[in-house]
Parts: structure tokens; sequence; C-alpha cells
């Protein structure tokens, strides 16, 4: 493959002006082909718990009581502002995530470095 060969490129070169292409080109068709919507705000505090093995009681200086979290982890009650600021602040769970708004196409998307190729041929998913 192309870009196996270009790892090792150098910035403002042919060889690494060539791997920004292909991992442009990669990133795009990725993102047509095998589109990843962002996670429930949910699935993701539970993700964070687990994580860090916190448990619910871990979790109510950021939602609220008792009742409160239980009523968000079952879907019953959304998360407020105020939540997402603490729990994006105390866990450190992105804001973009805990609002639960769905990613648009390539242009939301951060563009990686070309340089970075080698953790997309090491992803163990592709």
């Amino acid at each position: 493959m192309q870009a196996e060969s270009s790892v090792d490129a150098r910035p403002n070169t042919a060889e690494g002006d060539r791997l920004d292409v292909l991992v442009t080109l990669v990133l795009a068709w990725e993102e047509k082909h095998w589109p990843i919507d962002s996670p429930d705000p949910v699935e993701a505090i539970l993700f964070a718990m687990e994580q860090r093995s916190l448990s619910r009681r871990d979790l109510e200086p950021f939602i609220g009581g008792r009742a409160r979290l239980a009523e968000v982890l079952n879907h019953k009650r959304s998360l407020t502002l105020p939540m997402i600021r603490r729990l994006h602040k105390g866990l450190g769970i992105p804001a973009e995530v805990l609002i639960g708004r769905k990613r648009s196409h390539v242009k939301s998307r951060t563009r990686a470095s070309p340089y970075d190729v080698c953790e997309l041929s090491n992803n163990p998913h592709s």
C-alpha cells in the first residue's frame, strides 16, 4: 500500500503531500461508508463510570440526588446545562456528547494529521 511506504514522509515534500492526500481520501471514504454517530449521553456517562470504577453515588455531585440520577440514567430526564458542565469538567466527557447532537459530515470532524497515519494503520477495526 502506498501509505505504508509514506509513513515516514516529511512535511512539505512531495511524499508528504501524497500522504496528506491519501489520509484525506481515507477519512472521507470512512465518513461516507462507515459514519460514527456520537454516543448516547447516558451511554457516555456509564462508560465513564465503568472506566473510573465509579458508583452511582459518585455521580451525585454532578447530576443530583439518587432519584434524579436514576431518572437521568434511565432516560426519563434529560441532562440540564449545569449537569453537562459539571460532568464535562469533572469527568472529562465531551460536552458535545452530553448534549447529544449528532455530528455532521466531514466538515465537523477534526482534521487528522497525515503524519498520524500509523495510528490509522494500527487500528484493529480497520
